[in-house]
């Protein structure tokens, strides 16, 4: 159990895998190995490995990689695929670092800790992520033998953070960056999506909530994590309801946790949350910008899709493209032959193709000089049609935008709107929540499988609104934002509304060679994308307000963004649901000040109306209800 959950402690969130002895014999033959602790303008020193390369012919650039996942577990000639084999053989020089606060570095930790805007600053106490990647940036390029004076950075999750974070007020140095599955706000991504807390990362919490005694090599957590894992659940499910309240939590497992403590004392979007955006200081940015998603990432959706349109809106000058294709969190770091996502397969070497076509020509463009063909604006993967697009914008302005209406009894249909009186009705019980996959899962740091999962277990409950459009004549294309806009009214006084687009098979569909003998692809409702929204944030994530009992009410946000097409044969179906557990908490559905606070007492079943008005816009660029992180004020940045 221990060796289980130091390895899970070790890669938790990077999507990374280990590397082949092949690969630890050609760093040992063609790499130094060296650890430095690099004095940052306060004092505090951070640890960093560096390799570097024995015979280059030349000056070599810097490849860097910032982490509060351990940078030494790299001091062993093993990289675990990261980065990937291709960069390893063109020679850079390989640098790891552990963020302040974090293993072997000096200082305290802070989850995404605010930026502070303009870095040369008279005050050297002023410091943060910008500040500590310019200084490191600073000291090798004057310390580190046979550099080019060029720095690429990059990372998955929180060092796809950290790659983020280098961008504003940037090192002169800093010629790449390449943020991948990076978070972007801790608000709605990760933790939370769009207010509501996602309880199936509870576990995660030991990894992030605890500050060390000492420098260390290795995680001084494990213990926390033990709570959980000692005896592990069979079924999250039951566990999580048994659990009850999340106030519960807080009194057996994170009594102690100062992360957990700072999400109960701040449950909406305040002003502790909204210093903590990486996307309000991405201005004016130098280094070309490559961001990576993947479109089944269950953690950080969000993050990649806004830092590239904050970066483009802000920096129209700046080389900056995206990619996202059909891979969960991480997934284009490693390369398993065929890509399959749960139950769906999508093609051969797919992450293959990425590393050797994209992020490698990326970087050896912008550190190396090399003339490569230029990268689209956006590389993007069509999850329907199973190929590679790729557009001169995104979203794409060429695709046609669609709306889809709800009709009686279950229609749904494309660009006609239809009986707007209509109501449809379920009630929603947090006792008895929808599950948010329909395969029994044990207690996870982080789901993955259910992004693509099979729906039919939910079309078929009471407390689950279904609709589906008939059989496809023609292909139809979906791409670009989707917006959720629903009308609805309620005998409680609070819900979460969940909706989701799924693309419903023929029922021949033939199954897939992978296929365990259970799963049959006809008919399969698979899931395409999904979003919760917490109904009280509906007019701000920093302004939750009750529902008024059976007053109808706008209910509009959006399910992040999607490239798909539903061929031919094929059915287009949305859901809609208050519940999705234990993915995300339970909503009370009785409104309180602090759901982490709620008594068991404060959860009712509430009879929700979604009206026939409501409707689900998708393509292009969408205006509406941006959540406010766009929209901060000058006096909460500088503060």
């Amino acid at each position: 159990m221990l060796k289980y959950l130091f390895a899970l402690a070790m890669v938790f969130s990077i999507g990374a895998t280990y590397a082949q002895d092949s690969d630890s014999l050609y760093l040992r033959q063609n790499y130094d190995l060296k650890e430095y602790r690099i004095p940052m303008r306060d004092g505090a020193k951070l640890f960093t490995v560096v390799y570097t390369p024995k015979n280059s012919s030349g000056k070599a650039p810097i490849l860097m990689n910032r982490t509060c996942y351990n940078a030494s577990k790299f001091t062993d000639y093993k990289l675990k695929s990261y980065p990937s084999e291709f960069l390893l053989h063109d020679g850079y020089i390989l640098v790891f670092q552990d963020v302040r606060g974090r293993y072997m570095s000096d200082g305290t930790f802070d989850n995404m800790r605010p930026n502070i805007p303009g870095n040369n600053r008279k005050n050297k106490n002023e410091i943060d992520e910008s500040s500590d990647t310019w200084d490191t940036i600073d000291w090798m390029i004057k310390n580190i033998d046979g550099n080019n004076g060029k720095v690429g950075i990059y990372g998955i999750s929180y060092p796809g953070h950290y790659a983020t974070a280098a961008l504003p007020d940037a090192h002169p140095a800093l010629k790449a960056s390449s943020p991948q599955a990076p978070i972007a706000d801790f608000f709605f991504d990760d933790f939370h999506h769009q207010g509501a807390y996602l309880q199936s990362y509870t576990a995660a919490f030991a990894v992030f909530g605890y500050q060390k005694d000492s420098l260390t090599r290795q995680p001084w957590y494990i213990d926390k994590i033990k709570r959980f894992y000692d005896n592990p659940p069979a079924d999250g499910y039951d566990f999580h309801l048994r659990l009850g309240p999340l106030k519960n939590i807080t009194e057996k497992y994170h009594y102690d946790n100062f992360f957990w403590k700072q999400i109960v004392e701040h449950p909406n979007y305040d002003e502790f949350w909204q210093k903590r955006s990486i996307l309000p200081h991405l201005n004016n940015i130098k280094p070309a910008v490559l961001t990576v998603g993947g479109w089944f990432d269950a953690e950080d959706l969000y993050g990649p899709l806004n830092i590239y349109k904050t970066i483009e809106a802000t920096s129209p000058k700046a080389n900056n493209t995206i990619v996202m294709g059909p891979w969960a969190h991480g997934g284009w770091a490693r390369e398993n032959g065929k890509t399959i996502h749960n139950h769906i397969y999508f093609g051969d070497s797919i992450s293959t193709f990425y590393q050797k076509e994209i992020e490698r020509k990326f970087f050896a463009h912008y550190l190396k000089g090399e003339e490569t063909h230029p990268l689209p604006e956006a590389y993007m993967f069509d999850t329907g049609v199973k190929k590679w697009r790729t557009f001169d914008a995104w979203p794409p302005k060429e695709i046609d935008p669609i709306t889809l209406y709800f009709g009686k009894k279950g229609q749904l249909s494309i660009n006609e709107p239809t009986d707007a009186e209509a109501t449809f009705e379920y009630v929603s019980d947090p006792m008895k929540p929808v599950p948010y996959t329909s395969q029994t899962e044990g207690l996870t740091f982080t789901p993955r499988r259910f992004m693509s999962d099979d729906q039919r277990n939910a079309s078929r409950r009471p407390d689950v609104l279904t609709f589906e459009t008939e059989i496809l004549t023609q292909d139809v294309v979906l791409a670009g934002e989707i917006l959720s806009k629903l009308k609805v009214s309620m005998s409680g006084t609070d819900a979460d509304f969940i909706v989701k687009l799924i693309d419903v098979y023929p029922n021949d569909h033939p199954n897939y060679e992978h296929n365990p003998e259970n799963i049959v692809m006809g008919g399969y409702q698979q899931l395409v994308r999904s979003e919760v929204f917490r109904g009280r944030f509906r007019n701000g994530f920093d302004k939750p307000e009750p529902f008024v009992p059976n007053e109808p009410t706008d209910v509009n946000f959006r399910l992040q963004d999607v490239l798909h097409t539903f061929k031919k044969g094929h059915r287009i179906m949305i859901q809609v649901h208050s519940t999705w557990f234990p993915y995300i908490d339970r909503n009370p559905q009785k409104y309180v000040d602090n759901i982490y606070m709620a008594d068991e007492s404060d959860f009712i079943k509430s009879t929700i109306k979604v009206h026939g008005s409501s409707s689900i816009e998708i393509g292009n660029s969408l205006d509406c209800c941006q959540p406010p992180v766009m929209h901060q004020t000058e006096e909460i940045i500088k503060n």
